[in-house]
C-alpha cells in the first residue's frame, strides 16, 4: 500500500545523533559513547519535561543544556570540545541510506516530510549538509506550536498542513516513544530500530518494524 505522504522524524531517523562525538573520538577519548549517550538522553529527557509543564525552550537551548550536563556525568572528557561538539550537531550525518530512500518515496509520488522537535535552524542546516534538500518537500518544527512530542498536536501539524487523515500518512522514528505517539494519533507508523532495542509500549505498537530504512515502502 502506497501512502499519501511519508513523515520522517529528523534525529536518529535521517541523521545519526553520534556522529557529533565520534567526528571528534580522538579528542573525547575512550567515553566517548557513554558521554553521547548521556547528551542524546538527556536532551530527549529535557524535551518531554518541559512538554509536561509547558516551559518550552527551543530544542536547541536544550542540546546546549544536555551537552553541559554530559561534561558534568563523564568528567574525563574535556570541556574545551564543547563549541566543537556543538558546531558538529548543526552537520550531523544522515545515514547511508537515507538518500535512496527518500528519492524512491518522492518518484512514487508521495509528499515527503520531516516532523521533528529540532528547531528550523538546526533542522535546515542538518537537511542542506547531506544534501537531501531536493527529496524533502516540507520541514515541520514542534517550534511552530512551542511543545514537543509526543503532544498530539505535534503530529496533528502533518494532517492540518496536507489535509490528510492519518491514515494516509505513513510515519518513520526509531525513537519507540515517538512511533507510540504516532500511532496513538492514528499515523501508520514504522519503528526503524537501529539499536535493535526491546519493544515497548505494546498497546501502541508499530505496523512495521525495520533495522533501517532500507525496504520501506
Amino acid at each position: 500500500m502506497s501512502y499519501a505522504a511519508y513523515v520522517f522524524d529528523a534525529y536518529g531517523t535521517l541523521f545519526d545523533v553520534h556522529a557529533a562525538v565520534r567526528r571528534y573520538a580522538g579528542d573525547v577519548g575512550p567515553d566517548g559513547q557513554l558521554f553521547s549517550d548521556v547528551w542524546r538522553a538527556k536532551q530527549l529527557e529535557y524535551s518531554w519535561v518541559r512538554a509536561l509543564m509547558g516551559g518550552y525552550q527551543d530544542f536547541w537551548a536544550l542540546t546546549e543544556q544536555a551537552l553541559d550536563y554530559a561534561f558534568w556525568r563523564v568528567p574525563s572528557v574535556n570541556k574545551a570540545l564543547r563549541d566543537r561538539l556543538l558546531q558538529a550537531y548543526w552537520k550531523l550525518d544522515c545515514y547511508p541510506e537515507v538518500p535512496a530512500t527518500l528519492r524512491m518515496l518522492k518518484a512514487g509520488g508521495a509528499r515527503i516530510a520531516i516532523l521533528s522537535n529540532g528547531s528550523p535552524a538546526m533542522l535546515a542546516a542538518a537537511v542542506k549538509n547531506s544534501a537531501l534538500d531536493t527529496m524533502i518537500d516540507d520541514i515541520f518544527s514542534v517550534d511552530e506550536i512551542r511543545t514537543f512530542k509526543t503532544a498530539p498536536q505535534v503530529y496533528d501539524m502533518v494532517t492540518t498542513n496536507y489535509r490528510l487523515y492519518p491514515d494516509a500518512v505513513s510515519f518513520q522514528s526509531s525513537n519507540r516513544w515517538d512511533v507510540a505517539g504516532a500511532t496513538k494519533f492514528g499515523f501508520r507508523t514504522v519503528w526503524i530500530n537501529r539499536a535493535n532495542a526491546p519493544d515497548e509500549y505494546k498497546d501502541y505498537g508499530p505496523s512495521l518494524i525495520l533495522p533501517s530504512l532500507n525496504g520501506l515502502e
